[in-house]
């Protein structure tokens, strides 16, 4: 299954067809995932103290993952979902724009790149940094 929680999904077909989401829970074993705002379903709940009324309460149903798409964030389109293995690491990309789709990847790939771009300080002794600044120009020690 290519889909997972916090997801972005479009609902292909059905009562909900065209309509956006953020994946709430999947279930691998069947095949099916929870998106808010998508198969709204009415639950009677029964008073089971004294205290408590009855209500009807409304909560997303599952559907099936096959009549989802996951959307990608950086083109803002539905696409399937590729995989490439970027250091060593099997990565979900998008087939479209091949923006990676897996946003904890994003996140380490954004803070390595920037790491690399710093270029690093070269380290010194505090010794030999305060001798320099007591020694007189010209002078070594």
């Amino acid at each position: 299954m290519n889909v997972k929680v916090n997801d972005t999904v479009l609902v292909l077909t059905g009562k909900y067809k065209g309509k956006q989401g953020k994946v709430l829970k999947t279930y691998p074993d069947a095949g099916k995932v929870i998106v808010e705002g998508v198969n709204i379903v009415h639950k009677h709940e029964k008073a089971r103290k004294a205290t408590e009324t009855s209500r009807i309460v409304t909560e997303e149903g599952a559907i099936d993952v096959s009549n989802v798409e996951v959307v990608c964030d950086k083109c803002g389109k539905a696409t399937r979902v590729a995989h490439t293995v970027i250091d060593g690491k099997k990565v979900r990309v998008c087939k479209k724009c091949g923006a990676s789709l897996d946003k904890a990847y994003v996140k380490k790939a954004k803070a390595a790149a920037a790491a690399e771009e710093e270029a690093p300080k070269k380290r010194t002794r505090k010794r030999s940094k305060k001798a320099e600044e007591t020694a007189p120009a010209g002078e070594e020690n």
